[in-house]
């Protein structure tokens, strides 16, 4: 299956595979044995919320928020949903996704394709009331429209915010993508520390978190850190795609960030410097490179308390989940 959808255009299989996934979910429990591992030992409970597993869907793969019980059916522990918008938006330019296998990375410069904040809502309610609806933690994603500027980015975030909040475990505010023109200035301390103050207030106790990107520099990252906290954020996910090619064979690549194992020894520095800055004491959630269970474990005893995949999920496959799950309790015996 991969070797045909890798012959397709990357956008093309990426629809195919979550069309292909919708189709299927009413028979994925006959699959359960291969896709889904269940055992106390993976159990964890973070910033209040309890987790089958710490092995998470990262966001960007379910951007128009489709399919949150497919991805409990496939042995995720948790699902970010999203990127989501306040206003609607189609993203930047095709082609904007591109695979280089033989590093398994991709780059993608999409741009928050998605629906608009109130109609993933509406269909996020629609899928509720009809019982589609997992028993593990969602998170919702959300980031600024590309039309508002930036001095308008409180009440675009806002108004996202206060849409989805009755499908939201938890959010996590996107200010690190470097595919929105402008955006990453929002982690600058001032600004970030505004936004984030309105919308832990407006979350009414629902968990929010940070996502950063890797390519802060130390005092930078400490400053971002320090706004987010004091803001009221109970958790920082590192991290974001990379403008960084390293990893990558001398060349000229597109624009746009850079994910999968040329990311990792860079998310992992990030990862153990916040856990540096934090004392341990704030939640984690790792992203970046993760295909094997020694990735997670890498993560894990960097400092994470949960990880998320999405490129490694491309390149590996629907029963991922199962397999780092599988490692981490073959690690224990």
């Amino acid at each position: 299956m991969k070797r045909l959808l890798f012959l397709l255009e990357p956008e093309t299989a990426h629809r195919m595979a979550l069309g292909s996934l919708r189709i299927l979910e009413p028979i994925l429990p006959l699959f359960s044995s291969a896709l889904r591992v269940s055992d106390p030992r993976l159990e964890t409970t973070v910033f209040g919320l309890k987790f089958p597993n710490p092995i998470g869907l990262a966001a960007g793969l379910d951007k128009k928020g489709q399919l949150p019980m497919a991805w409990q059916e496939v042995g995720f522990g948790f699902a970010e949903l999203g990127t989501f918008t306040a206003k609607a938006q189609s993203g930047n330019l095709a082609p904007r996704v591109f695979r280089y296998p033989g590093q398994n990375a991709i780059i993608n410069k999409m741009g928050f394709p998605n629906p608009g904040a109130e109609e993933a809502a509406q269909s996020l309610k629609e899928l509720k009331e009809a019982g589609h609806w997992p028993s593990i933690p969602i998170g919702i994603n959300i980031g600024k429209s590309k039309i508002t500027p930036l001095e308008g980015a409180v009440d675009d975030y806002l108004e996202s915010l206060t849409h989805l909040k009755p499908y939201a475990d938890y959010f996590a505010i996107n200010v690190s993508s470097p595919n929105t023109p402008g955006l990453r200035k929002l982690q600058e301390a001032k600004p970030l520390k505004k936004l984030l103050t309105a919308l832990v207030k407006e979350a009414k106790g629902k968990p929010v978190l940070l996502k950063l990107a890797p390519d802060l520099e130390e005092k930078p990252l400490k400053e971002a850190v320090s706004a987010a906290l004091s803001a009221g954020c109970v958790g920082l996910i590192a991290t974001n795609t990379t403008l960084s090619r390293a990893g990558l064979p001398s060349g000229k690549y597109p624009d746009g960030g850079l994910s999968g194992q040329p990311l990792k020894k860079m998310a992992t520095k990030v990862l153990k410097s916040l856990s540096l800055f934090t004392k341990g004491k704030v939640p984690l959630v790792a992203v970046g490179g993760i295909f094997t269970a020694q990735d997670v474990r890498e993560k894990l005893d960097a400092g994470a308390s949960l990880v998320q995949v999405y490129t490694g999920y491309i390149y590996e496959g629907p029963c991922l989940p199962a397999r780092l799950c599988k490692g981490l309790l073959k690690e224990e015996k």
